[in-house]
């Protein structure tokens, strides 16, 4: 992700444009976008700051005032599908959340999910196990 631009070069563009200049002039004489001037004057008039808006961090905070309520229907329901979890919560909550982040959520809360309930990977009939289903076969001999 590229890094924002100076809060020196973001000064000198709004004083720029605020001196009665157009932001594309603005944009042309610094060598940025004109989308950056635009937003960045828009930023100015509606916060009044220059600063930029922190940029990555965790994003999780919509399931986590939810965490009881989530955790308790898994316990009552270990089959629940994510979407009837999704439609559950926004029915008792009003918090609408994609079944993939419910997905993630979960894995995140220690839960995971495995079709087979001995814990083992589902196999076709016709896959042997080992190394190309070669450990219940004799070796061929070689025609010498």
């Amino acid at each position: 992700m590229p890094k924002a631009y100076s809060l020196d070069l973001r000064e000198r563009v709004a004083s720029f444009v605020e001196g009665g200049r157009s932001c594309h002039a603005a944009s042309a004489y610094f060598s940025v976008s004109v989308s950056f001037v635009v937003r960045l004057m828009k930023a100015f008039q509606t916060t009044g700051t220059l600063a930029p808006r922190p940029s990555g961090g965790r994003r999780h905070a919509k399931l986590d005032p939810h965490r009881a309520f989530l955790l308790a229907r898994i316990e009552e329901k270990a089959d629940m599908t994510m979407p009837e979890l999704s439609a559950e919560l926004l029915a008792a909550t009003g918090t609408k959340a994609d079944p993939a982040s419910l997905s993630r959520f979960l894995i995140r809360n220690g839960y995971r999910f495995k079709k087979n309930p001995a814990g083992k990977r589902a196999r076709s009939p016709r896959h042997q196990s080992g190394a190309r289903g070669m450990d219940h076969h004799p070796p061929a001999a070689h025609a010498a």
